[in-house]
C-alpha cells in the first residue's frame, strides 16, 4: 500500500522567490521518496532592496504579495497538506522585514518565518545531501545565495564545521563585499580543512546548478577546477547581453552567475579540491524533509 504526502516549501531568497511542491510517499518496508511535483521559480530580486537602502521597497512589497497569493492557489490546486516559507539574507537584514512578514500574512495568508544562516545551513544539511557523502571522504558544501554564502564541512560522514558569511551575488554585484570578508572565509576554509586530505566540494544554488546543465555532464559527475575556471573566464569574455542572447541565461540569472562563479572557485582554491559535484539539492528541499521528519 502507497501512500502518497504533498508538502511544499516557500524560499524567499535575496535573488530570486521558489515554491517547490514535492510528493512524499510511503511504501512500507522501503525508504520514504522525496519527489518534485513542480518548482516555480520568480526572479524578484529583494537582496538590491535590502542590502543597498536597507528595506523592501513599496514597489517589491506588493510584488511578493501577489507572488504569495499565486504560491497559495497553486498549493490549493496541487491540494498540498503542508507547507512553510522561510526567508533568507535579504528579509533578515531589511529593517522592515518582520513588518513585511505581517504584511504579506494579512493580505496573502502566508507565514513566513525569517532564518538565520546558522538555521539556513541545517536545513539544507537536512536534504537529499547525505546521499552524496560518503563516510571515508571530506567535503565541502557551498551554497551560494544572493546575500549570503553557506559553508559546511563533512568528514566521516558527519557534519564537523558550519559558518555562513555575508557575501553573495547580489552583494557583490553592489560592490558591497570588501576584503576583509573574503580574507576571513579564506582563513575559515583553509583552517577548517588543513587536517583533512583530498577535499571534494559539493555545490548548490541556482548559478553552480545552470554551470552543471552547460557542461552537459552526467548527474553523477564532477566539474573539475579546470573546468570551471574556464568557464568563468568564457561567460566574464561575453557581455550581460550576450549571457542572454547566445547562452539563454534568464534576465535575472545572467549578472549574478559570473560572481557566484568567484565564490565557487575561490572556495576550491582555499581548499584545494580539484573537482565540485552538484546534486540537485537546495533549501526548498531541506524544508520539506525537515518538516516530514519534525526537525522544523
Amino acid at each position: 500500500m502507497i501512500t502518497i504526502k504533498k508538502y511544499a516549501a516557500i524560499d524567499i531568497g535575496s535573488n530570486a522567490m521558489r515554491l517547490l511542491i514535492a510528493n512524499i510517499v510511503e511504501q512500507p518496508g522501503k525508504e520514504t521518496q522525496f519527489n518534485k511535483s513542480a518548482l516555480i521559480r520568480v526572479p524578484i530580486r529583494l537582496g538590491q532592496d535590502a542590502f543597498t537602502v536597507g528595506e523592501i521597497t513599496e514597489e517589491n512589497i506588493d510584488r511578493m504579495i501577489d507572488a504569495m497569493k499565486a504560491f497559495k492557489l497553486l498549493m490549493k490546486v496541487y491540494k498540498v497538506e503542508r507547507y512553510m516559507a522561510c526567508a533568507t539574507s535579504a528579509m533578515r537584514e531589511a529593517y522592515n522585514g518582520k513588518e513585511v512578514t505581517e504584511i504579506i500574512k494579512k493580505k496573502a495568508d502566508v507565514k513566513i518565518e525569517i532564518i538565520d544562516g546558522k538555521k539556513e545551513a541545517a536545513i539544507i544539511a537536512s536534504s537529499d545531501l547525505h546521499h552524496f557523502i560518503k563516510t571515508d571522504a571530506t567535503y565541502l558544501y557551498v551554497d551560494v545565495g544572493g546575500g549570503s554564502t553557506e559553508f559546511s564541512l563533512f568528514s566521516e560522514g558527519k557534519m564537523v564545521a558550519s559558518k555562513s558569511f555575508k557575501n553573495g551575488t547580489v552583494r557583490l554585484l553592489n560592490n558591497m563585499v570588501n576584503d576583509v570578508v573574503w580574507v576571513e572565509i579564506e582563513k575559515w576554509i583553509k583552517t577548517q580543512t588543513e587536517p583533512y586530505d583530498n577535499i571534494t566540494l559539493i555545490g548548490s544554488g541556482g548559478n553552480i546548478n545552470k554551470i552543471f546543465k552547460l557542461s552537459g555532464k552526467a548527474q553523477d559527475k564532477p566539474l573539475s577546477y579546470i573546468y570551471l575556471n574556464s568557464q568563468y573566464q568564457y561567460l566574464s569574455s561575453l557581455s550581460y547581453e550576450q549571457r542572454i542572447a547566445e547562452l539563454a541565461l534568464n534576465t535575472d540569472r545572467a549578472d549574478v552567475i559570473i560572481p557566484a562563479m568567484r565564490i565557487y572557485l575561490n572556495a576550491m582554491k582555499w581548499s584545494g579540491a580539484r573537482n565540485i559535484y552538484v546534486p540537485k539539492i537546495g533549501l526548498s528541499d531541506g524544508v520539506v524533509k525537515a518538516m516530514y521528519y519534525g526537525k522544523i
